[in-house]
């Protein structure tokens, strides 16, 4: 006798379709025209600010999975909040995982309500992303520490209450420089920033940071100085997997735009949608996007799990599908309209800059491919 499968209940539980629903209704209440302030406050009393933070310190008490829906519905509505990568998914984790008593107790109730945000700070001028070629160093005192670099293209400072900043310490045993994490509050003497101006609409802005001989007290270095790396990589997987969601969320609002369209537009006899030339590429953006969806879940629940390296590679993966997704979403949608696509009215122009942003940010693709290529293919590097 065969049994029947509920494949919705397999992928995503009971809560998590329940929480995608919430979120969407949410999300379809503000619109693309949303206050961006007003959905915060309204996305933090309803708890999905914090959804993946512990219980204990005023969470939802879920994980990745969870947030990705919240990232991921808002922006189907229009209305992605881009610091949900930065704030809860990638400082409230790194805190959550590796941070003392006084820290847990001082930052995630903040920013499991909202209340409290952080920038997060890892990408240098001449180092990118590569945290073996940062330059921002931290150098020991007597009374604690003293922060020295430089930051961009980083999101949100204005709004933060601090900035978790990847910087580099010597070690004692071998004089080599080894990654670690610091707290810099946004006052910090020394802690400067200057807005970047870019082409690229979007509520928050971005920044470069200079630290200059900025002190922090001992207290401000989050988990062990010799577990940097490690620490380091556990808040990478969660902004590969949230910057997923942020592509797949925009992608669908763009998909769903074009097929609104494409229904009611009429040329000749019939709509423009029945016409294959128009039908089979958004059907191919539907198909890619879903698809970029599954590998995201199959990385949340692997993080979630707390495989580390499991989730590495599918979050890279993720990453890079749910990206070169989003753009052909975008582009078809805009082509589907034709001239249409390209006003204020119907709102699609804009993501044709945005969309780009999920192929560089936070890593491009490129070099995800090195990753696959070297971590998965075992293919030596050239580099």
């Amino acid at each position: 006798m065969s049994k029947s499968l509920n494949v919705s209940s397999v992928i995503e539980s009971e809560e998590q379709a329940g929480l995608r629903a919430a979120v969407a209704a949410l999300g379809q209440r503000h619109g693309a025209a949303h206050d961006r302030e007003a959905l915060w406050s309204e996305a933090a009393k309803l708890g999905y600010l914090g959804v993946n933070l512990p219980v204990e310190y005023g969470g939802g008490g879920s994980g990745m999975a969870e947030l990705s829906i919240v990232l991921e519905e808002l922006g189907a509505a229009g209305c992605p909040l881009l610091m949900l990568v930065v704030s809860p998914a990638i400082c409230g984790t790194v805190i959550a995982r590796f941070g003392t008593e006084e820290q847990k107790q001082a930052w995630l109730p903040g920013l499991a309500d909202g209340s409290r945000t952080m920038a997060f700070g890892i990408t240098e001028p001449d180092a990118g992303s590569n945290s073996h070629r940062i330059t921002t160093t931290a150098r020991r005192t007597e009374d604690g520490w003293v922060l020295t670099g430089r930051k961009v293209f980083i999101s949100g400072v204005d709004i933060a209450d601090a900035t978790l900043v990847v910087g580099r310490t010597e070690d004692a045993r071998t004089g080599k420089l080894k990654a670690c994490l610091f707290i810099v509050p946004s006052d910090a003497p020394g802690f400067g920033r200057a807005q970047i101006d870019m082409q690229l609409e979007s509520h928050e802005k971005q920044f470069e940071l200079t630290l200059d001989d900025v002190v922090l007290p001992h207290d401000a270095l989050v988990g062990d100085e010799d577990a940097g790396l490690l620490q380091l990589f556990a808040g990478l997987n969660p902004e590969r997997i949230m910057t997923a969601a942020f592509a797949i969320g925009m992608g669908r609002y763009a998909l769903a735009r074009a097929i609104s369209y494409a229904k009611e537009r009429q040329v000749w006899k019939a709509p423009i949608g029945a016409h294959q030339a128009i039908a089979h590429p958004l059907a191919t953006a539907h198909i890619e996007l879903e698809l970029a969806r599954l590998m995201m879940q199959k990385a949340a629940a692997l993080y979630d799990a707390g495989d580390d390296a499991g989730a590495g590679e599918a979050a890279n993966m993720a990453k890079y599908a749910a990206g070169e997704a989003c753009v052909k979403a975008v582009d078809q949608a805009v082509h589907t309209l034709g001239g249409n696509g390209l006003t204020r009215e119907y709102g699609l122009a804009r993501l044709i800059t945005a969309s780009r942003v999920a192929r560089i940010a936070p890593v491009s693709r490129e070099m995800i491919l090195n990753y696959i290529s070297h971590q998965s293919l075992g293919l030596p590097k050239s580099y």
